[in-house]
């Protein structure tokens, strides 16, 4: 849980340091080391026990002290004198998509708005408009983004669910009274976002599991504590389920709690008319038990095969199990590589040669390492002679490696025209070439889509990255015609990105869905900066095989003599 506080309080740091106009590579300094303590997949405690605190990318000898005093304290000296420094609540604008330092300087100090409740009183009784140089367009997009960051409230990433269950599940495993545990809900659906968690238990002794769950050092409040079934909140506000049952009732239950609450009403509707009944006890016949102790034997009984539990949402997977015609969904395994990566050339926190050995470790076979071009400088987009520095680096790198190769890439950006930022004889010379918007994204929905189809129609793009730009809880998809864009990319033989990195998840799994009705392929990327960040490619793969993809409809499946063909256009 450390994790997602420590990151939390480092980028509050630099949000006030941004209002009180302080050096802005302290600021930046604060900002990556929130961004890369969220994209680990180990504890910080295990970096302190270690003395390895350093080795995050981002974390110097200030920053790690500070995350040991917060081990140690639970609190920032640092954090906790910046705020006294602010009027309470006023950290809470700052979080709102589309307002600035500046504004919410001048929000405090000219109309005395102090937190988002002020804020949104003042909008209703019309007392922004006109005043330093508001627009009336602004004022919406100020309550479009109060929206955004009321939403990212109320639920959290599929990353930062997947790291609180896991949490509170290795604690409990470690007990010698559970016999098996899993996580259910959305989270085991792998829905993008999740509200709580719920976890089951297999236990004969439920009140010593309930005992060990209710007092774990991660628990704030005990809302609930029942003989089977405990509910608590942690520090971070997030609502955890626990509920112990039999082994002869663990398939039904995990079948039940896992959902949709549309999935399940169909199947209960299934098994009425076969003359059964389906709880999360099991499948009874009149009041016999006939199914119950894994899901497995359930579906089979009710006459379909198994549905993966990324598929249970009632949009068909039902009809297509009764006839036993499901597709065989993708697996992490499947990937042979990486295609949009980051490395110290541009803004990413490790060397070329790291992150290939990282990508090795995860027995990848190619990774493209794909920077910035040059018109981002905030990412310090490489110039035409970094280029050619780079890619000797490359080149002298893949003389040494074995069944591996690190492919020549760029993320090069789509201006406001749609055009490219690098002439057409510089980008004949990449191996990957991953196109993205990085700016212009207030601009009108007409807009967009043709920056994308002329980005589509460029010869030399192969990929479009976070097609449509969202952020979890920073930002909203802007509005583009993906359906246009699918067909374009399908006519030019160009590919869209899941991007896998945790606030992204962009395609989402709808579009995935629509991509592949339109035959169009994807390549799932992870958009690393970092090698922690490489092992976020499991949020990806979660997010294709919600969208029903298989093996053959992603690009990164593919050898990479094969790869390279397919990107040709």
């Amino acid at each position: 849980m450390k994790n997602l506080e420590v990151a939390e309080i480092f980028r509050d740091v630099a949000k006030i340091l941004e209002i009180k106009g302080e050096n802005v590579f302290r600021i930046r300094a604060y900002e990556r080391g929130a961004q890369n303590i969220e994209a680990l997949t180990e504890g910080l405690e295990s970096y302190i026990k270690a003395d390895k605190l350093t080795d995050i990318p981002g974390i110097g000898k200030d920053l790690a002290g500070e995350i040991k005093e917060f081990s140690k304290t639970g609190k920032i000296k640092v954090y906790e004198n910046l705020k006294k420094t602010l009027p309470k609540g006023l950290l809470e604008l700052l979080n709102i998509p589309s307002v600035g330092p500046k504004t919410v300087k001048l929000l405090s100090e000219e109309l005395k708005i102090t937190n988002l409740e002020a804020l949104e009183e003042a909008i209703k009784n019309n007392k922004l408009k006109g005043v330093f140089g508001i627009k009336e367009k602004t004022i919406e997009n100020i309550l479009k983004g109060i929206q955004v960051l009321k939403r990212g409230k109320e639920r959290m990433t599929l990353a930062q669910a997947t790291f609180v269950a896991q949490e509170f599940v290795n604690a409990l495993e470690k007990l010698p009274e559970v016999k098996k545990i899993s996580a259910a809900g959305s989270l085991r659906r792998q829905k993008e976002t999740v509200r709580d968690i719920d976890i089951l238990v297999i236990s004969d002794e439920p009140k010593k599991i309930m005992g060990a769950f209710t007092r774990l050092p991660l628990v704030k409040d005990i809302l609930v504590e029942g003989e089977t079934k405990a509910s608590v909140r942690t520090s971070d506000d997030v609502q955890v389920d626990c509920r112990v049952v039999t082994q002869k009732s663990f398939g039904a239950a995990l079948l039940y709690f896992t959902g949709s609450k549309n999935f399940n009403i169909k199947i209960r509707q299934i098994a009425i008319k076969m003359g059964l009944k389906v709880n999360e006890y099991g499948v009874f016949r009149e009041e016999r038990l006939v199914a119950g102790r894994a899901e497995g034997e359930i579906f089979k009984l009710l006459g379909m095969g198994y549905i993966e539990p990324e598929m249970r949402e009632d949009t068909g997977e039902i009809e297509l199990a009764q006839e036993f015609s499901l597709p065989k969904l993708i697996e992490q395994k499947d990937l042979k590589g990486d295609l949009h990566a980051h490395s110290l050339w541009s803004d990413g926190g490790n060397t070329i040669s790291e992150m290939a050995d990282a990508a090795k470790k995860l027995g990848y076979y190619y990774i493209a390492v794909a920077d910035h071009s040059r018109s981002l400088k905030i990412a310090r987009g490489l110039s035409i002679a970094d280029l050619k520095k780079k890619k000797r680096e490359i080149d002298k790198i893949n003389k040494s490696l074995k069944n591996f190769r690190i492919l020549f890439g760029t993320e090069v950006d789509i201006d406001t025209l749609g055009n490219i930022d690098y002439p057409d004889s510089v980008l004949k010379g990449f191996d990957v070439v991953v196109g993205a918007i990085h700016s212009g994204f207030r601009q009108s929905s007409q807009q967009l889509t043709r920056r994308m189809l002329k980005a589509c129609k460029n010869k030399y793009v192969h990929i479009l990255a976070h097609p449509t730009g969202r952020l979890w809880g920073t930002r909203d998809a802007y509005g583009i015609d993906l359906e246009e864009v699918f067909n374009a990319a399908r006519g030019t033989n160009t590919h869209l990105e899941i991007n896998a990195f945790p606030n992204r998840l962009d395609l989402n799994a709808l579009h995935c869905r629509k991509a592949k009705e339109m035959k169009v392929k994807l390549a799932i990327n992870t958009d690393s900066h970092t090698t922690e960040q490489l092992l976020s490619m499991k949020f990806g793969i979660a997010v294709a095989r919600r969208g029903w993809l298989a093996k053959e409809d992603v690009i990164n499946t593919l050898p990479l003599e094969k790869l390279l063909k397919v990107l040709k256009k």
